[in-house]
C-alpha cells in the first residue's frame, strides 16, 4: 500500500492535539500510538519513517508476525486489544506496554510469565467506563481493588488506565467517559498509586480525549486511511 498521505495526516493530528490542549489549558505530552491492525509491515515502516516510534496492535498473532522483523525491532510496541489469559505467555516481555489488563486473573498470569522472563512488564488497567456489554474492561467500581492488586505484583509496573470511548457521535457521552477515567485515576492517585498514563481516544474521538487529559491516543485510520484501500 501507498502511505504517502501519512506525513500530512500526522501533521493535522498534531495540530489538532495542540488546538485541543490549548482550549482545555493542558500541557502534558501526548504520545501517538500508530495502530497497524489490518495493515501490513509497510505500515510499520511508514510510521517509523514519519517519526512515529510507538506502534500498536490489537491482535497478538498479528503483532508477533511484525515484531521480529528489521522494521519491527525498531519500533516500540503496544498491545492495545483484548488479551486472553492463554495468550499471556506470548506477550510478557515482548511489548513495551500492554494497555488491556482487565482482571486480577489476567494480571496474575502476566506476573507469572514476566517473572519467567526476568522482566518488569509495563501495563495499564483497562476500565469499561461506559459500561458497554460488548467492550472489555473491569467495572469502574472494581477498578480500585484490581489496580492495587496489579500494583503489588513484583514483575508488573502499573502505569495508568485505559478505556475505549463509546461508539456514538454524542460528544457529551464521549466527554463523560473520558472524564470518568481521569477522575478515577485521580482518586487512585490519592490512594497512593502513581498513574501518569491515560490511554484514551481513537481516530473518531481523540480530540475529546485530549481535552479531558489523555496522555496516549491510539490512532489507525486517521493516520493510514481506511483499511483495505490504497492511500495516496
Amino acid at each position: 500500500m501507498n502511505f504517502g498521505a501519512l506525513p500530512g495526516r500526522l501533521a493535522h493530528v498534531r495540530a489538532e492535539i495542540a488546538r485541543r490542549q490549548a482550549m482545555a489549558g493542558r500541557i502534558e505530552p501526548v504520545t501517538i500510538v500508530a495502530v497497524t491492525k489490518g495493515f501490513g509491515l509497510d505500515a510499520v515502516e511508514a510510521a517509523l519513517a514519519a517519526g512515529l516510534a510507538d506502534v500498536g496492535e490489537n491482535r497478538v498473532q498479528e503483532a508477533l508476525q511484525k515484531l521480529d522483523t528489521p522494521a519491527g525491532r525498531r519500533a516500540t510496541w503496544h498491545l492495545v486489544g483484548h488479551l486472553q489469559r492463554n495468550k499471556a505467555k506470548h506477550v510478557a516481555g515482548r511489548f513495551a506496554l500492554i494497555h488491556s489488563v482487565d482482571s486480577v486473573e489476567l494480571a496474575d498470569e502476566l506476573e507469572k510469565r514476566a517473572a519467567g522472563h526476568g522482566a518488569k512488564q509495563r501495563v495499564l488497567l483497562q476500565v469499561n467506563v461506559a459500561g458497554e456489554a460488548q467492550k472489555s474492561g473491569c467495572a469502574p467500581a472494581d477498578a480500585p481493588s484490581v489496580a492495587h492488586r496489579i500494583a503489588a505484583q513484583p514483575h508488573l509496573a502499573l502505569e495508568g488506565l485505559m478505556t475505549i470511548g463509546p461508539f456514538t457521535d454524542d460528544q457529551d457521552v464521549q466527554r463523560r467517559t473520558f472524564r470518568g477515567l481521569r477522575l478515577l485515576r485521580d482518586g487512585l492517585q490519592e490512594e497512593g498509586l502513581w498513574l501518569p498514563t491515560l490511554s484514551m481516544g481513537m481516530s473518531a474521538d481523540y480530540g475529546m480525549a485530549v481535552e479531558e487529559g489523555a496522555t496516549v491516543i491510539r490512532l489507525g485510520t486517521v493516520l493510514f486511511g481506511p483499511r483495505g484501500t490504497v492511500t495516496t
